[in-house]
């Protein structure tokens, strides 16, 4: 029972709201007393987290709640996007999307499943869409991702959630082409996927997850294989840097064993990460494999950059110290991740070389290399007023505490007290 606490506790800290709940009040709970109907969706999550399932009020012994039972059947994806969108447009709702948690047991819709089928948007409306206006969404999801890489999730994603709501959805209402209604529902996936990546900067969790499933419902409409595979691998993504290790191998091997392409390339995008997902979930042989697979079909890529699967050498060699670090080579990690930084493309995102950055001079400080650690975080620093992210926002602020112990070095003063600055 203590355990189940100390469970409940971390999650809550995981969604913002940090409790202090002991062995007594588990006790309570199994004599019949109710939670407090805030915490129950945390109580369902560490459940579902150690049976690796999900699980529902009434299983647990709560009252049922509406949310539910609207979740079964086919779901009304354009409403429920519009439902999410707007919430998320709304500064005073944007807490309560905040509270949302992140769900290790979170079920997604296969393949097989969603292909082709999508009642909820149907043609009847006054207006009709053509390509050009496909084109036009594409080029918006492009200027916003443009928007996200140069300074973060903070201020791209409201702008993004508008852009569902106002103009995507009622085109997707439209009367159009059987042509036209996939690509837009098509262009629909990708912009749900971004949306969801945008709240994972900012920490939210629970949101971009709901985003996230949207975009594979909408590609599954579509028959869009390529991007409903890239969103699972996403998933995985967010997954692993919550370290769920578990649940980022489902994802990555779900997206691995769905993806419609077998080169070298693409095998190389999916390899890296189930290696990174296996080493996280303490799994060394498999993520050792997993990662000669990547750098052996790295090898072999010919074929060039694209919007998905765009895997290269800079790429590969972050997945390679993401590995060693999880399976315990610090020294190892420093060094994949500085060769990362030296294959690094200048047009690169500004919010990942933030945040590898951050993650660098950490490494470098637990080698006990200060100085290293100290030149590194002022690099950051330099950026940092620029960058608008909740990701790097956290990562500036443990600097106060990293570098606390030191502050009796010149040189680790002074990046301590920008720090203090910067905050």
């Amino acid at each position: 029972m203590r355990q189940f606490a100390q469970e409940v506790n971390r999650i809550g800290t995981e969604r913002g709201t940090p409790l202090k709940y002991q062995q007594p009040s588990v006790s309570q709970w199994l004599k019949g007393q109710l939670p407090k109907e805030s915490v129950r969706p945390l109580i369902l999550e560490a459940f579902a987290r150690r049976l690796r399932r999900p699980v529902t009020h009434a299983e647990a012994g709560f009252p049922s709640i509406a949310s539910e039972s609207q979740g079964r059947g086919d779901p009304n994806t354009v409403e429920e996007m519009i439902d999410l969108g707007s919430q998320d447009m709304s500064p005073s709702r944007r807490s309560i999307l905040g509270a949302s948690i992140f769900s290790a047991a979170l079920t997604f819709p296969n393949w097989p499943e969603i292909v082709g089928r999508m009642e909820s948007v149907q043609a009847g409306s006054t207006s009709r869409i053509g390509m050009p206006d496909v084109e036009m969404i594409t080029k918006m999801t492009d200027h916003l991702y443009t928007l996200y890489d140069q300074f973060g999730g903070r201020h791209s994603r409201p702008m993004a959630a508008t852009f569902l709501v106002n103009t995507v959805a009622p085109y997707l209402r439209a009367d159009a082409p059987e042509g036209v209604r996939k690509a837009m529902m098509s262009a629909a996936s990708y912009l749900c996927y971004l949306t969801g990546w945008m709240a994972v900067d900012e920490g939210l969790h629970g949101l971009a997850q709901s985003y996230y499933v949207k975009g594979l419902e909408f590609a599954g409409a579509s028959a869009d294989h390529m991007t409903y595979c890239h969103i699972l691998r996403g998933m995985s993504v967010q997954a692993v840097d919550l370290g769920h290790g578990p649940a980022a191998v489902r994802l990555a091997d779900a997206a691995s064993a769905a993806s419609p392409e077998s080169g070298p390339r693409m095998n190389a995008f999916m390899a890296g990460q189930q290696a990174h997902s296996f080493a996280v979930a303490g799994d060394r042989v498999n993520a050792l494999r997993s990662i000669r697979q990547a750098e052996k079909a790295m090898d072999m890529a010919e074929s060039p950059l694209g919007t998905f699967g765009g895997y290269n050498p800079a790429t590969l060699a972050y997945h390679v110290s993401q590995v060693r670090y999880a399976l315990g080579d610090i020294p190892g990690s420093v060094e994949s991740l500085q060769l990362h930084f030296r294959l690094r493309d200048p047009t690169d995102t500004q919010v990942s070389a933030m945040r590898f950055s951050s993650m660098l001079a950490e490494r470098q400080l637990k080698m006990g290399h200060l100085e290293a650690a100290c030149k590194t975080w002022n690099q950051v620093l330099d950026q940092y007023p620029a960058i608008h992210s909740g990701r790097v926002d956290e990562q500036v602020a443990s600097i106060r505490a990293l570098l606390g112990p030191y502050r009796s070095n010149s040189v680790a003063r002074e990046i301590y007290e920008r720090s203090l600055r910067a905050a």
